[in-house]
């Protein structure tokens, strides 16, 4: 018989006996732990746990799980998420010119390596539109003109969260979409959009990073996933990668092996964020492979 499964997530200031409670009101409640992982922050004081358990006790109703753990919660002063484990988030990918990571994850997703859903794809250029449709994914054309007056792009941010609120959209991963967010977008979006940064941060920013890192004579290349926040490449770090390069390479063969780390490191936040493994411990994550 297949039960339901869920995870919880929860963070909350350390102090002792909170996985005794957590496990205790599980099993009090027909639960079965599958797996659970907990982290406790010396320097934050912050305690962090997530559990993925199976509700096998059909007594116990999703409602009543929910509101009754809501109670210890409170008591505890817990930040807290409950999950169905086998539910597929719902993912906005945006683009804009470069298509690498976009082709990484539709693929990963119609391959099945990726459990999302991906209800549409947002692009300020035509680029990709049959792409999208090769996946039989929605393509949103929302032109974006480089220097665009401040109106012009808050219009066409209201759209994007129109398409959002419509799609009922978990996470927003900017797959090389090149246009900074308003800072409004950017805290609507607070712990629920996810950037690739094409460089090792907080090294070789701007324009141009592999050529940059190429006149310096770096040995050694990366990639950076973090999520959005109004400072621009600042936001908590999810993952990184590096490869090491040499001498006898010029700018586009760093180019073409940086967009490789790019793709890896990217998918495997995605994963990790619908996978519920990632917690914010402030400007920092805790998370849970």
């Amino acid at each position: 018989m297949n039960h339901p499964e869920y995870i919880l997530t929860l963070s909350c200031h350390d102090q002792r006996g909170i996985v005794h409670r957590v496990s205790g009101f599980l099993a009090e409640r027909g639960c079965n732990i599958i797996d659970s992982a907990q982290f406790g922050d010396a320097e934050t004081q912050r305690f962090f746990m997530r559990v993925h358990f199976a509700r096998e006790d059909e007594a116990f109703s999703d409602a009543a799980l929910r509101a009754d753990f809501a109670s210890l919660a409170d008591g505890m002063g817990m930040e807290w998420a409950l999950h169905d484990a086998h539910a597929k988030p719902r993912v906005m990918l945006m683009v804009s010119k470069i298509g690498h990571c976009l082709n990484d994850l539709l693929f990963r997703y119609k391959s099945g390596l990726l459990p999302v859903e991906i209800p549409a794809i947002v692009s300020n250029h035509m680029d990709f539109y049959q792409l999208a449709a090769s996946y039989n994914i929605p393509f949103h054309h929302l032109p974006l003109a480089t220097g665009a007056p401040e109106s012009a792009k808050l219009a066409q941010e209201a759209r994007i969260v129109e398409l959002m609120e419509t799609h009922q959209v978990d996470l927003v991963v900017l797959a090389r979409y090149m246009q900074i967010l308003s800072p409004s977008m950017c805290e609507r979006l607070k712990g629920k959009a996810i950037n690739i940064h094409h460089s090792f941060l907080p090294s070789f920013k701007g324009a141009k990073p592999y050529a940059q890192a190429h006149a310096r004579g770096v040995k050694l290349i990366g990639a950076t996933a973090h999520f959005v926040t109004g400072d621009l490449d600042e936001g908590p770090i999810i993952e990184q990668d590096v490869e090491r390069v040499d001498h006898a390479m010029d700018g586009d063969a760093l180019t073409a092996i940086g967009r490789d780390v790019e793709c890896v490191v990217l998918a495997r936040a995605v994963k990790w964020f619908v996978e519920h493994r990632i917690l914010l411990n402030r400007d920092r994550t805790v998370i849970f492979k």
